[in-house]
């Protein structure tokens, strides 16, 4: 174990590419340049309130003891080996071309290395202006930094491909936001968050020298992320190859975010990783009750792009995006059949977790109807999506009657049933129950397939708010115990959480939607 101030950092990504070195943070365009040097402005006090001993145990960080270490987290300490920047990007924003963008609160300070001689990326959120910055002040408020801190870790619990948060902290100074960017802007604690990641880089990172135009660096900066992240990829044909890879490891995260229920909210080709990682919470949420047409994002509204039923086709729509920005470098009548190989293998991973979740052996042509059954009934009926998959677990083999099956699924629903939605329901489980019982697999061992498959905690969006309000009030009850539950949301350890979100929670700012605003 390492502290943070006596580390030698690595400083590949800098030492590679060029940047724009003269510290500057006025906003402007960079043109020819990846990075800008950009050193975070000190806060009036760091102080340590939440970190990640897992991760830093993964990582070989020793937890800050001295004042000196936790101000590196805050943005007050820079090291000797540290070179902080900003990355310079682009993007497409619901839909529209936005042109440079870049890390506009987010400043890389180095790549630790650890033991097994991985490197990751240390970057704070919230450290202060950028050249990227634009109109904005570079700054987060703790209510967007525990939303992110705790996501981060919930997500790698859940087996989600994620971002990881090392640390939060308090900064002891206001920062001034609009939450709902409708005039009624107020003064809120501010925090920084220390995210984790093998790399940052998005489509918007290719999408940018594209645009400007910048062959050799977009030639540049796909050879070197092949060669440190696809390391297994060679050949003439590496840049095709890697492209394939990337349109997989999308199609396997949009599976992965349907399975837990998981919305994003802001779904910009800039908020898309070159790894197939979740990156940037923002205005997330996962789903309470079943409705494809859900977005978290008040700015999202009424278009509802980044819904949750519309992720996987956001996230074609978004690789189609990164094909364009390599054309300088792979023919279109490559990169088009590497592009569609998206919906083959999003619809099998899809389809195979679906069976998982509902415990089935295998995976058959009627199960397929069956699934599609389930999705039809859940849109129409909108159980708690999570309440709903454990009573599925513990489903009785033979169900009488439509109304004995509403009884078993009472716990899950926010409305009282009509009689074609009893109905439907009933309709559902009987064909459940019939293929249930021609699985090839014990009874116990598809129960544990689901719960293995079906998490039965998850963040809730009321809950963060709740443990936010108590945070702003000094209090960390509640925050600590959400930290402790995220690590195990697939047991019954904290059933205290186990029920619908309450009706109060519906209307209540920042407990159902939220603005990209933080």
């Amino acid at each position: 174990m390492q502290s943070l101030s006596s580390k030698t950092y690595k400083k590949e990504f800098v030492s590679t590419f060029p940047g724009d070195h003269s510290g500057i943070l006025t906003p402007r365009q960079t043109p020819g340049v990846l990075y800008s040097k950009a050193v975070p402005t000190p806060v009036e006090k760091v102080t340590l309130l939440a970190w990640s001993a897992e991760l830093a145990e993964e990582l070989g960080i020793q937890k800050p003891e001295t004042q000196q270490d936790i101000d590196i987290l805050g943005g007050n300490n820079v090291t000797d080996t540290m070179y902080p920047y900003a990355a310079c990007y682009a993007g497409h924003q619901f839909g529209g071309w936005a042109g440079q963008l870049g890390d506009g609160r987010a400043i890389t300070l180095g790549e630790w290395e650890a033991a097994n001689g991985k490197t990751f990326e240390l970057q704070l959120k919230g450290a202060g202006l950028t050249p990227y910055s634009r109109r904005a002040d570079g700054r987060a408020v703790l209510r967007s930094s525990v939303r992110e801190y705790l996501m981060s870790e919930a997500m790698h619990y859940l087996g989600v491909p994620t971002t990881r948060a090392l640390s939060l902290v308090a900064t002891g100074e206001p920062v001034l936001r609009d939450m709902f960017y409708n005039g009624n802007a107020a003064y809120e604690p501010g925090a920084i968050v220390m995210r984790v990641a093998p790399s940052f880089l998005r489509f918007g990172n290719f999408e940018m020298l594209n645009a400007r135009k910048e062959k050799e660096n977009l030639r540049q900066l796909v050879d070197w992320t092949i060669e440190r992240y696809y390391p297994h990829i060679q050949g003439e044909d590496k840049v095709i190859t890697w492209f394939k890879e990337i349109v997989e490891r999308t199609a396997s995260l949009m599976v992965e975010w349907q399975r837990v229920g998981f919305v994003h909210g802001v779904m910009n080709t800039d908020n898309m990783s070159i790894l197939g990682l979740t990156i940037d919470y923002g205005p997330y949420s996962f789903l309470d009750n079943y409705d494809p047409d859900f977005t978290p994002n008040t700015t999202d509204l009424p278009g509802r792009r980044y819904a949750f039923g519309k992720q996987p086709s956001i996230a074609y729509w978004n690789l189609g995006c990164l094909a364009a920005a390599l054309l300088p470098l792979v023919e279109k009548d490559q990169l088009l059949p590497a592009l569609e190989t998206f919906k083959e293998v999003y619809w099998r991973k899809y389809y195979a977790m679906m069976a998982n979740k509902l415990g089935l052996d295998k995976l058959s042509s009627g199960d397929v109807d069956l699934i599609t059954q389930f999705e039809k009934a859940l849109a129409s009926i909108q159980p708690d999506m999570t309440i709903f998959f454990q009573l599925l677990i513990d489903l009785p083999l033979y169900m009488g009657s439509a109304q004995e099956v509403a009884d078993y699924f009472k716990e899950c629903l926010y409305d009282d049933l009509k009689e074609e939605e009893s109905e439907q329901l009933y309709t559902l489980i009987t064909a459940y129950l019939d293929r249930l019982n021609r699985n090839s697999i014990k009874r116990q061992d598809s129960q544990q397939l689901m719960r293995q498959t079906n998490p039965r905690f998850i963040l809730r969006n009321y809950l963060l708010h709740q443990a936010i309000e108590e945070l702003e009030k000094g209090a960390t009850a509640l925050f600590e115990k959400l930290q402790e539950a995220v690590k195990e949301p697939y047991s019954d350890k904290f059933d205290e959480f186990f029920e619908t979100r309450p009706g109060w929670a519906t209307q209540k700012a920042g407990c159902s939607m939220l603005s990209c605003s933080s």
